[in-house]
This record gives C-alpha cells, sequence and structure tokens, in this order.
C-alpha cells in the first residue's frame, strides 16, 4: 500500500488571480516535501458536496477565500475560537477522524506581519481601523488579542461599524466617515481594511493631517505594494507596512498542519510572490 501525496488547495469564485498556489507550492519545493497546492474554483452551491468528496481524492486541507469564508463555518464540525469570534474562516484541515476543521489565521498573518515589518507596540497607543468588513473583523479581534486597548473605527456605512462597536465592546469607538481623518490624532496602530487604493479602485480619500509620525500605518491592500495611502503615510515619517506580509505570514499555520513543516516567510518568499 502506498502513502497518499497529500493535497491542498484554495476554494473560492473566481480563484485564477490567488497568488496562494504559488507560495505554498514555493515552499513545498523549497523544503523538498512531497505534495501539491491547487486552486479551486468552486460555486457556493456546490461547496458542500466539494468539501465532503475533497478528503477521499487526497487533500489534508485547504484555505478559503471569498464567497466561501462564512458560510464554510456552519459546515464545520469543529470551528475555534478565533475563527467563531471573526465570523469567517480562511484554513480548513480535514481531520483523520473525518471531521472538518475551521479556523482563521488572518489576524495571526496581520500581527505577525506588524512584528516583521516595523518595531510595532500594541501598548503604544490606540489604534484606528478604516473599514468594517471581513478583514477589519480580523484586525480587530487579533489587535484586541495582543492587548491594544482603544480601537477606532470608520466605514462608509456607519451602521456597519457601529454593529462591530456592538460584538466588540466598548474598546472599540465609531467615528463618521467624514471625520476619519481625525480619528488618526494620536494613533499608533493606522489600517487600511478597505479595498480602496487597490488598483482598478478609486484612491482612499481620508486625509492625513492629524497622523503621527510614531504611528506604524499599514495597508492590507497589496496591488498595488505601495498604495498612495502608504506613500503619504511614509511622507509624514510614519514606518509603513504593506499587505502582501500578511498574506504570507497567513498561509504559514496551515502550511505546518497540512505539510508538516513550519515554513520561513523571509525576502527570497516575497520576491517569489511577486514575481510569480
Amino acid at each position: 500500500m502506498t502513502n497518499k501525496i497529500p493535497l491542498a488547495g484554495v476554494i473560492g469564485s473566481p480563484i485564477a488571480h490567488s497568488k496562494s498556489p504559488h507560495l505554498h507550492n514555493y515552499w513545498l519545493k523549497r523544503y523538498g516535501l512531497p505534495g501539491f497546492y491547487i486552486p479551486l474554483d468552486v460555486s457556493q452551491a456546490d461547496l458542500k458536496s466539494v468539501l465532503a468528496e475533497m478528503p477521499k481524492m487526497g487533500f489534508v486541507g485547504a484555505n478559503v477565500t471569498i464567497p466561501h469564508k462564512e458560510t464554510v463555518l456552519g459546515l464545520a464540525d469543529i470551528v475555534t475560537d478565533r475563527a467563531a469570534l471573526i465570523g469567517a474562516a480562511n484554513t480548513l484541515i480535514f481531520r483523520a477522524d473525518g471531521k472538518l476543521h475551521a479556523d482563521n489565521t488572518d489576524g495571526y498573518g496581520f500581527v505577525e506581519n506588524l512584528r516583521a515589518n516595523s518595531d510595532w507596540d500594541p501598548a503604544a497607543g490606540p489604534a484606528a481601523i478604516l473599514g468594517a468588513g471581513g478583514a477589519a473583523r480580523a484586525v480587530i479581534a487579533s489587535l484586541l488579542e495582543v492587548g491594544v486597548t482603544e480601537i477606532r473605527i470608520s466605514n462608509r456605512t456607519r451602521t456597519r461599524a457601529d454593529a462591530l462597536r456592538a460584538e466588540f465592546g466598548s474598546k472599540l469607538t465609531v467615528h463618521e466617515w467624514v471625520q476619519a481623518g481625525n480619528m488618526l490624532d494620536g494613533a499608533r496602530t493606522v489600517v487600511n481594511t478597505t479595498a480602496l487604493g487597490m488598483t482598478g479602485k478609486p484612491d482612499l480619500k481620508v486625509p492625513l493631517d492629524a497622523l503621527s509620525p510614531r504611528a506604524v500605518v499599514s495597508d492590507l491592500v497589496y496591488t498595488p505594494l505601495r498604495t498612495n495611502f502608504l506613500e503619504k503615510a511614509a511622507q509624514n515619517g510614519c514606518q509603513t507596512v504593506d499587505g502582501l506580509g500578511m498574506l504570507l505570514h497567513q498561509a504559514a499555520p496551515g502550511f505546518e498542519r497540512w505539510f508538516g513543516h513550519r515554513p520561513e516567510v523571509d525576502e527570497d518568499t516575497r520576491n517569489h510572490v511577486l514575481n510569480a
């Protein structure tokens, strides 16, 4: 009897744009490990049946992206506390006992990216978050976990920010979108979680006049790598952290669980994904 070659992949729709296959297959080759990681374009209607069949084909796990990150929580047998708190999963494990395990490593990836690329101190002062979608949920949960005591949030649709305040509690304060620039005053962590500034999208036009040069500023957008938001923050003297590192760091825990080796997120990894 021969052992199956372990398979993993990323499930979404559309999925052809994903950088995850380039990243995981690079790590597999780099460490000489058996396995393959492939993109899987799966519709919402087929998600449940596909997940049920994947372990039979040799899949040990998968990443999940838009539009399945919330849906998959209802299909999993085991949901980690952080995935439940964020309300979405991005990492699945097909366990040997047949159970589907769902986790979320986005917040971990966000924090590790800041730690690796700046002298960020979560205890230095308030955080200011632009946006109130799924990415913002992961960022907020991770910031609270590492001890940030005040989080200011602003979103174009205020009701979504208010919902996060109601869910995550009194450490969050909501600011009107038209006043978002004011909430940057005194903030030591500033994060754009919106798609504004992404290639093909309008620019993020929040004024940065109140931004402290001591702030660490991050943009989850990584196409382009250096958004106008980050450029303006850098001109203000801030340390800036692009969004590609979050993609790289969030991938590491899943890779380790599926293929048994903790991959290193370094300059070679980053350059490979950038050039893929």
